[in-house]
């Protein structure tokens, strides 16, 4: 191998993120690869959610609503999470789950555009992105088209009213040019919504140009003073974010078009004035008429609680060390498996693809032997790297444990050939 485990250690030693992996749960004998799928438990969640439950819940009862900060926490926590995408305060709604987010801005997009009917999305979207462009030109009764494209690179966006994509393909880890097919498709008049669930927590994400410094100055030397940003976003926050499963998803909303932007989903918290019942629904301002129903307490205590430290994690660092991890792991994997993922690092994820015929068994070999990954049907194994509980140590033993399922064929056991319901 071209990089020997010393070595591994010795980088691992330098790290400028090491001390965050002591801020996690991590099983013994387990190198935890799926930080794209779920990721690892915060040590600090336990006693915010014990907070949650008998300190608000249990103590002020319904008085939490007000005297907890209940019912602001769609907001208060959007405005935590908006800048690890970019975006400032007032920009980003948390609440309801990923999928009502899609169809929340894919909708508001097509109002906003009424004389189009185009909506353009990828066939191989994640399921999530793909099934609800399916659904909702559906209920719109065939009153638009769906353009649904194989390859990226056959895009056309004109006639377009809304695209959808995803700025890290969920098969192959492959990162697309935000900023770039943004700009195509608002010269095509579109307006564009993008997935961030693989990308969020894991690399720099930069929506409007204005959000970290180190994003706002890499805009700034790509002629970011000319970039309006992204329309509407859309992520999850249980992967690289590490809020947990069920953990909330959040909705970011361009301020350009929060003044005139349908929420289709027209609850009753985002209406103007909840509490004076009205008959009819009346959005109330800003970002706040996207928020639909009652925010899921427990889950955002989750959230609220790795929150804690993604505000001190420095991104620019994230993406170093994802950049440095994915290229080891490849490096040392060598041309055992088809690589899927780009070899350039810097169009990649945080994740690497491999292909296998036999993919699922020998995924399964491996989770028996302590590295934990995932399988994508019909035969893709993905590795996710979460940098600030991976080190390099751990991306070594990682690919000198597939080797060996590999070489001794270990994959081959027939207790690996059923397919549990969540591969």
């Amino acid at each position: 191998m071209a990089v020997d485990r010393d070595q591994c250690l010795a980088s691992d030693a330098s790290d400028p993120l090491r001390a965050f992996k002591d801020e996690f749960v991590l099983p013994d004998g387990v190198i935890y690869l799926v930080g794209n799928s779920l990721g690892a438990l915060p040590r600090r969640t336990p006693e915010r959610m014990r907070q949650a439950v008998e300190d608000e819940w249990g103590a002020q009862l319904v008085g939490g609503w007000n005297h907890a900060g209940w019912y602001d926490q769609p907001l208060t926590t959007g405005d935590r999470l908006a800048p690890l995408i970019g975006a400032g305060p007032g920009q980003v709604v948390v609440g309801n789950t990923t999928s009502i987010a899609i169809f929340q801005a894919v909708a508001a997009a097509l109002r906003l555009r009424p004389d189009r009917r185009v909506i353009v999305s990828e066939v191989r979207n994640f399921p999530t992105d793909h099934y609800i462009v399916q659904g909702l030109t559906r209920l719109l009764g065939g009153g638009q088209d769906r353009y649904e494209v194989r390859d990226l690179a056959e895009r056309r966006f004109e006639d377009a009213a809304v695209v959808l994509l995803s700025e890290v393909d969920y098969r192959t880890g492959a990162r697309r040019d935000m900023r770039s097919i943004t700009a195509e498709a608002h010269a095509a008049g579109a307006l564009i919504v993008w997935d961030l669930c693989h990308s969020v927590g894991a690399m720099e994400v930069n929506v409007s140009g204005d959000g970290f410094a180190g994003a706002a100055a890499a805009e700034a030397d790509r002629g970011g003073a000319d970039f309006a940003g992204v329309d509407f976003a859309v992520g999850c926050t249980y992967k690289y974010l590490n809020a947990g499963p069920g953990a909330p998803a959040f909705l970011y909303v361009n301020p350009r078009h929060q003044a005139t932007a349908e929420n289709v989903l027209s609850g009753w918290h985002g209406h103007a004035e909840p509490f004076a019942f009205e008959e009819d629904f009346r959005p109330a301002e800003g970002i706040r008429r996207f928020a639909v129903s009652t925010p899921h307490v427990l889950s955002f205590a989750a959230l609220e609680a790795t929150l804690d430290i993604w505000e001190r994690v420095d991104l620019a660092q994230v993406r170093a060390k994802s950049m440095a991890l994915t290229s080891l792991f490849i490096d040392l994997v060598g041309d055992a498996l088809e690589l899927v993922s780009p070899a350039d690092p810097t169009e990649r994820g945080s994740q690497v693809s491999l292909r296998h015929p036999d993919g699922y068994p020998v995924m399964r070999a491996l989770i028996d032997r302590g590295v934990h990954g995932d399988f994508r049907a019909p035969d893709i194994l993905r590795f996710g790297f979460a940098p600030l509980y991976i080190g390099y140590a751990d991306v070594h033993d990682a690919a000198t444990t597939l080797l060996e399922v590999l070489d001794k064929e270990l994959w081959r056991d027939p207790a690996y050939a059923t397919r549990l319901a969540v591969t």
